[in-house]
């Protein structure tokens, strides 16, 4: 929106009908005072010039508020009195349009904002509204009275949008209190095109209205999901042998990976990706090389106990990546086998395993054939 419109937030109210406390406006949602969502709601509609008009008290109170783009007024005795002060304000600089809206008015759409706008360009000022769909009656003495005929009925809403200098006119001219402007609008001849309005944009005004706003801005919130990351890296070193332990599948080679363990380093890597994500620290905390019963011991043991300890804890794998670094012997014609082998033994299907290689151009150690690196990462999401 350009700065020719200008939003009028009234809220210099003492909001009696909301029980003790301080003003209803002021009152926490979410941790925050009302006004701070109000506000919040105006800028997601795109409105930069606000002009919040306050109670004499409340000036300070202001100050916990974001103020960006915000002008404070003193409001006056009445709403009329003080959308009043806040036109006169603007008229020192006054706007093609100016909006008018209600403090407690904390879920006001973009949408209706928009529509609002939109209408103010074939009509001097509109206004969102629902239509009264529940059957009215009259009260009379605690009983229900007559019928009220609910056709043509609306429930009016803000913002109510006009022409800033008919409204200006149309305030000066209006003698007394009005119950909103599209009153003294359509006193002053103005015709005020009706858009639709909505359930959520509502007025707080009762206890229980903060009790609904409350469950509304729950709603709202993302469900976060408790997403764990970890990455793995391991290193061994190339030594005698026929063969080469990786991800679980036995690879033809000329030598051997040399370590406490069988020497997968692919699957300690993984491993280790595992209990990073877990805040486990790595293989070495629960498998100590210290330890002589490990001495051999099949790395199969070790990726099955990082996830078994993740289920203990509620969370499932969601994918995992293995990237084996080396010149020999060459992964991709047993890449399959492996993804397979490690989804067999982490217990998922294996398009949620992934495994692959990579040269390090016969650069460093792994360049020079004196052994293989792995990195590997894995997700976890609660279950």
């Amino acid at each position: 929106m350009t700065s020719s419109i200008a939003t009028i937030i009234v809220a210099a109210g003492r909001g009696t009908r909301a029980g003790g406390g301080p003003p209803k406006q002021w009152r926490r949602l979410g941790g925050q005072p009302v006004l701070a969502h109000t506000l919040d709601a105006l800028r997601a509609g795109g409105l930069t010039r606000l002009i919040l008009v306050l109670h004499p008290d409340d000036m300070t109170r202001a100050q916990g508020l974001d103020l960006h783009g915000v002008t404070l007024v003193a409001g006056g005795a009445t709403r009329t009195a003080s959308v009043r002060a806040a036109l006169d304000l603007l008229s020192a600089a006054p706007p093609d349009r100016v909006l008018i809206h209600d403090g407690a008015r904390p879920f006001v759409s973009a949408r209706v904002v928009g529509d609002v706008m939109q209408a103010l360009n074939d009509y001097p000022a509109a206004a969102p509204a629902l239509a009264v769909v529940d059957a009215l009656w009259r009260g009379q003495d605690g009983f229900v009275g007559a019928p009220v005929p609910r056709d043509g009925l609306f429930r009016a809403q803000t913002p109510q949008g006009f022409h800033f200098a008919p409204l200006l006119s149309a305030h000066r001219a209006w003698p007394g209190d009005a119950p909103d402007d599209v009153e003294i609008a359509r006193a002053f001849g103005l015709s005020v095109a009706l858009v639709p309005g909505c359930e959520e944009n509502y007025k707080l005004t009762y206890a229980p209205d903060f009790a609904r706003a409350e469950a509304m801005l729950q709603a709202r919130k993302p469900q976060m999901t408790d997403i764990r990351l970890g990455n793995g890296y391991d290193v061994h070193r190339f030594g005698p042998g026929d063969g080469c332990w990786l991800c679980g599948v036995k690879v033809p080679h000329g030598r051997a990976l040399q370590g406490h363990s069988d020497a997968d380093v692919g699957m300690h890597a993984l491993t280790d990706a595992i209990y990073g994500a877990l805040a486990e620290g790595d293989i070495g905390r629960h498998f100590p090389p210290s330890d002589p019963q490990w001495k051999g011991a099949a790395s199969h043991i070790f990726l099955r106990h990082a996830i078994e300890l993740a289920r203990a804890r509620g969370y499932a794998l969601a994918n995992c990546d293995v990237t084996l670094v080396c010149e020999y012997p060459k992964i991709g014609p047993h890449a399959g086998a492996m993804q397979a082998e490690l989804a067999r033994i982490i217990g998922v299907e294996v398009g949620r395993v992934s495994v692959k290689a990579t040269t390090s151009e016969r650069l460093g150690f792994t360049g020079r054939e004196e052994g293989i690196a792995a990195l590997a990462t894995a997700c976890l999401i609660a279950g």
